[in-house]
């Protein structure tokens, strides 16, 4: 026993094997790897979405905001010939498609759909409150729709997590709600919201939808509220300038002469003899 003593001494290589096994076990676990199995820090009691959560917050768009509406003349409503040549057009193309294409094999639609799907593999969201506020956020299209309406719960006041809310759609009037099997067990791309859709939210009270009601967002949240950007203004159509009228010919039994008085036609002559 001595012996190995004095050896492990002598030989640098063996000092730590051996050290190790006469230390107790508490102290044979390094501060490194002690720290790294450790898990990472998180806030988990902080109100709102987490930090790593990226999405925006967009404020009422106000009346000075929105630019004017384009005056459109009625001109502009009435399809012209070529408007009506294109629609029927499209129409018979799309009827054609439909009924004229040759017959896929399963695996082939499969494969079409996997290039469909991986083509948008995020969904932007935008939650619009009944004061115009909306949220605005990115999920990945196989998310729920669970999904959504957690991080719109995270992001209210405590006052409004209790009460219950509504995400539908509008114009047509389509509710999407988690308790409707057809609708919680579908991803958004299967609910058609890829790769981006505007929802709109109803609560249970119905005096939080007006919308003079402020939307019950966390301070933290409304403190990075931004500007809605305003879209660019359509180019005006130019105005052909209005075609000179030309006036009818009168005729022959309204031409007036010199005098003022009216030709009378000769069989209208004859004719009262």
């Amino acid at each position: 026993m001595l012996f190995c003593i004095a050896y492990a001494q002598d030989n640098n290589e063996s000092i730590h094997p051996i050290a190790a096994l006469l230390e107790p076990p508490s102290t044979m676990t390094s501060p490194s790897s002690s720290s790294s199995l450790s898990p990472p820090t998180t806030n988990a009691d902080a109100p709102g979405p987490s930090a790593a959560v990226e999405f925006k917050v967009y404020r009422p768009p106000t009346a000075l905001d929105a630019p004017p509406p384009p005056t459109l003349s009625d001109d502009y409503f009435t399809p012209t010939t070529a408007d009506i040549r294109s629609r029927q057009a499209e129409l018979q193309a799309r009827r054609v498609a439909l009924t004229d294409r040759p017959l896929e094999l399963k695996a082939t639609r499969e494969v079409a759909e996997k290039a469909r799907r991986e083509r948008w593999p995020e969904t932007r969201i935008r939650v619009k409150f009944p004061d115009q506020t909306m949220l605005e956020r990115k999920f990945p299209s196989t998310d729920k729709i669970r999904s959504v309406y957690a991080f719109v719960r995270a992001c209210l006041t405590d006052e409004a997590k209790p009460i219950k809310f509504i995400l539908y759609q509008s114009p047509p009037k389509r509710d999407l709600k988690v308790s409707d099997p057809n609708v919680r067990d579908q991803t958004l791309y299967d609910l058609h919201l890829t790769p981006s859709s505007v929802l709109l939210l109803r609560f249970e009270d119905e005096s939080m939808n007006h919308d003079q009601a402020p939307a019950p967002l966390l301070p933290s949240i409304l403190e990075q509220a931004i500007d809605i950007p305003v879209p660019p203004a359509a180019p005006a159509e130019p105005t052909s300038p209005p075609k000179p009228s030309t006036p009818a010919a009168p005729s022959a039994g309204s031409r007036n002469n010199d005098g003022g008085e009216k030709k009378i036609p000769k069989w209208l002559k004859l004719g009262k003899k």
